[in-house]
């Protein structure tokens, strides 16, 4: 059986790595583990050595924008041939990023220049930012970028499926009354799956990678379809998406 992927996970977020690791392994469940910047990643990469099932993703996390110098992307982009998978990078101009906002888009629009990172899966923060995020993907030509726990207009769902643009569900969303419009919209086709953990909650406590296969009732029931066909639309998802990564 094709193991399951959590596209989006920080794993450096968890008290004890290992035993997330662990459980994951136990329940079939491969991880990319996402950073937050280049000197992240490297000890992310250092740490985990070589392990088959789980993936280092270099990262510039948007919210850390205003503390980011050029000399910061300049690494990042050093990094690239090192790196097999690109996440977190993104907009976001809610309240908290809101300040940033020309830092960010300096950061992200020189990270996409680079024709090398489009050859990479990307996972992509766009909170209230998702126009301006999904028209700078199109733009870079990036249609193997996830839109990773979007919650953005509906009306946008359209314009990102047209632009090749996948997008990455996670108990919390499948759980919220508010998402379930969303749901209903995002082409089976197109989804694929994290869990945003620690930051996000599962049964009262921080989603697990773990916890991915509990989805798939739920995603049966949303696609009218048996367990099974859910499973085996996502594999062909993570299949066509991309190939099998190299181990961190």
């Amino acid at each position: 059986m094709s193991a399951l992927w959590d596209t989006h996970c920080h794993l450096t977020g968890y008290d004890h790595p290992a035993g997330i690791m662990a459980e994951a392994a136990e329940a079939g469940v491969a991880i990319v583990a996402v950073s937050e910047d280049p000197g992240q990643y490297r000890v992310l990469r250092t740490r985990l050595g070589r392990r088959s099932g789980i993936v280092a993703a270099l990262g510039m996390h948007p919210l850390h924008a205003a503390s980011f110098t050029p000399a910061d992307l300049a690494r990042f982009l050093r990094l690239l041939p090192d790196a097999s998978w690109i996440g977190e990078i993104g907009l976001d101009f809610s309240p908290a990023g809101r300040p940033s906002r020309r830092a960010q888009l300096r950061i992200f629009e020189g990270i996409l220049s680079d024709p090398r990172t489009t050859t990479l899966p990307l996972t992509i923060h766009s909170r209230g930012a998702e126009r301006e995020t999904i028209q700078q993907l199109a733009q870079a030509r990036a249609s193997r970028a996830i839109l990773h726990w979007y919650t953005g207009p509906v009306g946008l769902v359209e314009e990102a499926v047209a632009a090749g643009l996948w997008f990455s569900v996670n108990p919390a969303m499948i759980a919220s009354a508010r998402a379930q419009r969303l749901l209903q919209k995002l082409p089976p086709d197109r989804i694929l799956l994290e869990t945003d953990g620690p930051f996000t909650r599962h049964h009262g406590r921080p989603s697990r990678p773990s916890d991915l296969p509990s989805l798939l009732p739920r995603l049966a029931a949303l696609w009218s379809m048996d367990e099974d066909g859910a499973r085996h639309r996502l594999n062909t998802n993570q299949a066509v998406f991309f190939p099998p990564p190299t181990p961190s």
